[in-house]
């Protein structure tokens, strides 16, 4: 039995949902071929380079958890001044290049016109619809913050049950069904071995492996790396979706659903009652995810925007002008 009934609905909610003075097309006299241009960016890329969609969802994601969708992410830490790519969790966060490339290309076109905020937005969308995900509009008109501070940036990290997660999520306004479509995000992209070896062995100080855990599952992991007090190499991956790692799906709520979630917030998003519904709902229905998912990235990409004469439009995405 699927829940296809309850997602086609979501989508009446996605205009309400936006920033008022943010919207699809904003810079159609100001800049035409702004999206275009960032979009040739993305194709570029993504021909040579698939996983660039899991790394631009994250960006997005790191982006617009701290003080709201502002390009903050992208600024270079100096000797005297760090930003939020000093935080940890940001450490892996990559191809800043694509977004500087993409920049470069529109200052040539409309100087002073196309906000960093936006191109990560822009891109972030153009790389999920290559990958196989929904081709959506979203909406622009987001300036550039003035604030880069490695003490703000407070995501969700990987070991997090889901009552904690979800505190993270409801601080910047999104829902419990937000967050479980939005870590469907874990559709593409790898794990760093540090993200789940506490799951391999001990967990939680039993000496054994987490129960919750596919074995077989287990045994492979356990193979690549090691426990964490004796992992086998420095930072090894594996792909989050076991089956369709380059593909925007819905494989894998299928994944949590058979015990194979990687990381421990993904496996509990299928063993929480108040998440459960959800992921065998989008297990079950191809079409509500993709919709679901276009939906909570337009509304994750509308935390507090900066908009009107607020911010700046940076010339290089790395540095305050």
């Amino acid at each position: 039995m699927t829940n296809s009934f309850v997602f086609p609905c979501l989508l009446l909610l996605l205009l309400p949902l936006v920033a008022a003075q943010l919207r699809v097309g904003f810079y159609n006299s100001t800049c035409p071929r702004a999206e275009l241009i960032v979009r040739k960016v993305i194709q570029e890329r993504f021909r040579d380079n698939r996983t660039i969609t899991a790394a631009l969802l994250r960006m997005h994601f790191h982006d617009c958890f701290v003080r709201g969708c502002d390009a903050s992410v992208l600024i270079d830490p100096t000797k005297t001044t760090p930003s939020e790519k000093d935080a940890v969790p940001n450490q892996t966060v990559r191809e800043f290049d694509l977004i500087d490339k993409a920049k470069k290309k529109l200052e040539a076109a409309c100087p002073g016109i196309v906000s960093c905020a936006d191109i990560i937005t822009l891109a972030t969308r153009d790389s999920v619809a290559l990958a196989g995900g929904p081709n959506y509009s979203v909406p622009t008109g987001r300036r550039d913050g003035l604030i880069s501070d490695p003490n703000l940036v407070n995501v969700p990290g990987p070991t997090f049950s889901v009552s904690e997660a979800l505190q993270s999520f409801t601080a910047v306004g999104l829902t419990l069904f937000d967050m479980v479509t939005l870590l469907g995000a874990h559709t593409v992209g790898v794990a760093h071995c540090d993200f789940f070896q506490n799951r391999l062995s001990n967990f939680e100080g039993t000496g054994k492996p987490d129960p919750t855990m596919d074995p077989a599952l287990v045994s492979k992991l356990f193979s690549l790396c090691g426990t964490q007090s004796r992992p086998l190499k420095h930072d090894l991956t594996t792909f989050l979706d076991r089956t369709t790692p380059f593909i925007v799906d819905n494989q894998y709520y299928n994944d949590i659903l058979s015990g194979r979630g990687i990381m421990q917030i993904d496996q509990e998003l299928a063993l929480d009652d108040s998440t459960a519904s959800f992921v065998s709902g989008f297990a079950n229905d191809a079409l509500g995810f993709q919709l679901s998912f276009a939906n909570a990235l337009v509304k994750m990409g509308s935390i507090e925007v900066l908009v009107g004469s607020a911010g700046e439009i940076r010339k290089n995405c790395r540095v305050f002008n």
